[in-house]
């Protein structure tokens, strides 16, 4: 009988409410954006870390978790290797460069970061082959670069840094492509340690008498003691400090900062929803107060009144949400690709869901103005 009489108001009044599912279909689209972009933001910093096949990241201590400020010497990295429940450790040196297209066009900002071929750290190819030698100038290249440059395993690329305030290029041959690997919003460029430390930006070209990393990747024997380990490093290596892939994930300069701004965006655009639905069905209320004022004099009872105002709201937000999330997708088709967007499945299930929640939620006032209608008043019939 609710649901009966819920659909039967939608269907008689159908230009009105599919005026108000299209605000909830506005409310949808700029919700899934949000989410969408805070996890394509998300991504683009942080791509490279979340695929590390490491448990573990060692910094310089007492640099805040910051992995360009973070120095490392050689003589540590054996120390850590040495430490009981350490299976391997591979160094990463980070740094920013230019790609100098062949064709001409502008220079591509890049990521470089130099490891060790075979140790935690090195990405999975999806053509050519691994890094040789620590000294061989060749490199693996994102597979961004490859589809937006046109490069292929075995073509030379160029490479610009900056070494004591001069430009310095660098010919360095492709042996492999990897998958999309971002880190800080470049695409990643890999090569070997040595090959990484001559061709950085720095404020001097000359050697160091022992190679220093930025962090140090671990991959533990045994994931379950991963804390365990975390802690006899911690103790057994001077000045050092060891966390987890999150938790260097989100000391990333930025990342938390943005994260937390489109959370809140998110948020208050749910809480706009919920105000906007309350309101509409509250004023929806008022204006049939006689309508139910005739249904419950007939003996219709408070849970039926109640439940049918529940499903229509439920119809009508389940409608502006598959609206807005068909929009959302053809949006998104259109999108440039250099936009980053990025509508993974976990995000826009707790989005949606979100969504069709805040329909009852801000449809509880009306609910509760529909089960305190008296009938005789609302008739003018009281005394």
């Amino acid at each position: 009988m609710a649901f009966y009489l819920a659909s039967k108001e939608v269907w008689r009044n159908r230009s009105r409410f599919f005026l108000f599912s299209l605000v909830i279909a506005l409310i949808t689209t700029l919700v899934l954006f949000i989410a969408g972009l805070g996890e394509g933001l998300a991504m683009a910093n942080k791509e490279y870390l979340s695929k590390v096949d490491a448990q573990l990241i060692v910094f310089q201590a007492n640099v805040k978790l910051s992995a360009n400020t973070s120095q490392i010497p050689e003589s540590k990295v054996n120390s850590i290797a040495r430490v009981e429940g350490v299976d391997s450790v591979g160094t990463l040196g980070l740094s920013s460069a230019e790609l100098v297209p062949a064709n001409g066009a502008a220079n591509l900002s890049v990521s470089l970061i130099g490891l060790e071929a075979g140790k935690p750290g090195t990405p999975k190819l999806v053509a050519g082959k691994d890094l040789e030698y620590n000294k061989a100038s060749q490199v693996i290249i994102d597979g961004r670069i490859a589809s937006k440059e046109n490069i292929q395993v075995g073509d030379t690329i160029k490479i610009k840094s900056i070494q004591d305030t001069k430009e310095k290029f660098f010919d360095l041959q492709v042996v492999g492509i990897t998958d999309s690997q971002q880190y800080q919003f470049n695409p990643s460029i890999f090569m070997p340690r040595l090959t990484w430390d001559r061709v950085r930006s720095q404020r001097t070209s000359q050697s160091l008498v022992e190679l220093v990393s930025n962090l140090v990747l671990v991959r533990v024997t045994n994931p379950a003691d991963t804390n365990l380990v975390a802690q006899r490093i911690q103790s057994q290596v001077a000045d050092v400090e060891v966390v987890d892939i999150q938790k260097a994930i989100q000391a990333i300069p930025g990342y938390s900062a943005q994260q937390s701004t489109l959370n809140t965006q998110q948020f208050f655009t749910l809480l706009i929803g919920v105000l906007v639905i309350g309101g509409f069905f509250q004023i929806q209320i008022l204006q049939k107060v006689p309508l139910i004022g005739v249904l419950k004099a007939i003996g219709t009872s408070n849970f039926v009144v109640g439940t049918a105002v529940v499903f229509q709201i439920i119809l009508v937000t389940i409608f502006g949400v598959l609206m807005g999330g068909a929009v959302t997708f053809l949006l998104a088709l259109g999108l440039p690709a250099g936009i980053p967007i990025l509508f993974s499945g976990n995000s826009v299930i707790i989005a949606i869901v979100s969504l069709l929640a805040i329909g009852p939620i801000g449809g509880l006032v009306s609910v509760r103005a529909a089960i305190t209608v008296e009938p005789l008043t609302a008739l003018g019939l009281s005394a």
